[in-house]
């Protein structure tokens, strides 16, 4: 059925945009935002945990984050694993707390953000044209499984692409949402 092939491809589109949406979430902007720990993991114990299991996350101020354990010997710990992290930011133990500071960013960096989250929409763009060209391969597919007319086809192909384009609007609306947030100081 040509339904089912839309709806598989419409799955797949918008699996594109989370996947956006989450990898946008990393990205500093010079606020404090607790998603940027979301993919760090900490030994706790031999076993690999993500912070936020582990501790409370608050935001004291727009520009720090405060990590504080429940165990508080696991300090040092979530301090080991933010400093060998990719963040970019050098954590602060205070005894009670891991506190992160967000530097404001230049305008130099603020670009090279923009460039980094402008590739991963576009990746974001070609994963949705890649459900596109599957999608239509499916309805080709079941037009000719099902003896179903050009017609029905054509049809199909048609909603393949309407989908194309909402999906589309929607990576470039992310983006753009995104790109405003980096570029505000």
């Amino acid at each position: 059925m040509i339904s089912d092939v839309l709806k598989e491809t419409e799955t797949k589109m918008q699996n594109a945009v989370t996947a956006l949406k989450n990898n946008l979430t990393s990205v500093r902007t010079g606020r404090a935002n607790a998603a940027i720990l979301d993919g760090i993991l900490v030994d706790y114990y031999g076993q690999p945990t993500p912070i936020n299991q582990m501790a409370a996350i608050k935001t004291p101020d727009a520009h720090q984050l405060a990590i504080e354990p429940w165990d508080k010997s696991q300090l040092g710990a979530i301090e080991k694993a933010i400093a060998e992290s990719d963040l970019g930011i050098t954590p602060n133990n205070d005894g009670n707390a891991v506190r992160l500071p967000f530097p404001k960013l230049t305008e130099e960096s603020r670009k090279e953000l923009v460039k980094t989250c402008a590739q991963m929409a576009e990746e974001a763009r070609v994963s949705v044209r890649n459900a596109r060209r599957d999608g239509n391969n499916g309805v080709s597919k079941t037009v000719k499984d099902d003896g179903l007319s050009e017609d029905e086809e054509h049809r199909g192909q048609d909603e393949v692409q309407k989908l194309t384009d909402k999906y589309i609007k929607e990576v470039d609306e992310v983006f753009a949402a995104k790109e405003k947030e980096v570029m505000t100081i």
